[in-house]
């Protein structure tokens, strides 16, 4: 199998991530790691969506972080402040390794590193799920007026290539599907999206008259929708023990 450039593929399943995540990878009883948990809303549903699941959940976004300090009632869960390229566990620690749409987010220059640190600290046969948005569809078409990040996503899906191309990691399956993302008018969209802590946007007025169209042409019942294209590449570390000799009887 070989990865598939996303723009050659033809996409026609709408559901939510937890559905993708379900479908490809066991969570329970397995120790997880989770690279850029951002507000930690996704981190939450793992925690508590199965019996002995342990996660540790990066963010480098300080701000966020501090605020994710402040979740008592997830036992199962400890927040460290730490990014992709320099992973704060030991060799082989883990089973499942998750990036949900932080890849991109990584320093071009740091890509291959950051995922050579996924497979050090896989266990040989452990999962690295990574889920990239793709730079298409119409919510696209409103980011790009004030933050493009087409060439950041294009690297990393390069990044990626090349990890399974020198065996790092092997890739098991590619899954192309969209989600719905629905905000309850503009305010919403600028809370969300133009108030993360971890990118300060400053908008010129022209700039911020021409997203709110671009935003406002996407009008539905009940708010605002966007179908969002997404691709989870699920690797493995590739599992090279041999089997020892056999035991006499």
């Amino acid at each position: 199998m070989v990865l598939a450039p996303p723009e050659e593929v033809a996409i026609a399943r709408c559901c939510e991530e937890r559905v993708v995540i379900a479908e490809l990878l066991e969570l329970d009883g397995r120790q997880i790691l989770e690279i850029g948990c951002g507000r930690a809303e996704l981190t939450r549903e793992l925690a508590q969506g199965g019996p002995g699941r342990q996660l540790l959940a990066l963010e480098v976004d300080e701000v966020q972080h501090a605020l994710n300090l402040e979740i008592t009632d997830l036992p199962n869960v400890r927040f460290e402040l730490a990014g992709a390229q320099a992973l704060p566990a030991a060799d082989q620690s883990l089973d499942v390794v998750l990036l949900f749409k932080s890849l991109h987010h990584v320093p071009a220059a740091q890509l291959d590193q950051s995922l050579r640190e996924v497979a050090r600290v896989l266990r040989p046969g452990g999962f690295a799920y990574v889920s990239e948005p793709l730079f298409r569809g119409e919510f696209n078409q409103v980011l790009r007026l004030f933050h493009d990040e087409s060439q950041a996503r294009r690297e990393a899906f390069e990044a990626v290539r090349r990890a399974v191309r020198s065996g790092a990691l092997e890739l098991v399956s590619q899954t192309f599907f969209e989600v719905l993302e629905t905000f309850r008018d503009y305010a919403h969209f600028e809370q969300r999206i133009l108030g993360a802590t971890h990118t300060e946007f400053r908008l010129s007025a022209a700039t911020e008259r021409a997203v709110r169209a671009r935003f406002e042409r996407s009008a539905a019942p009940g708010g605002f929708s966007f179908r969002k294209p997404m691709r989870v590449d699920l690797l493995r570390r590739p599992d090279r023990r041999k089997p020892g000799p056999a035991v006499p009887a």
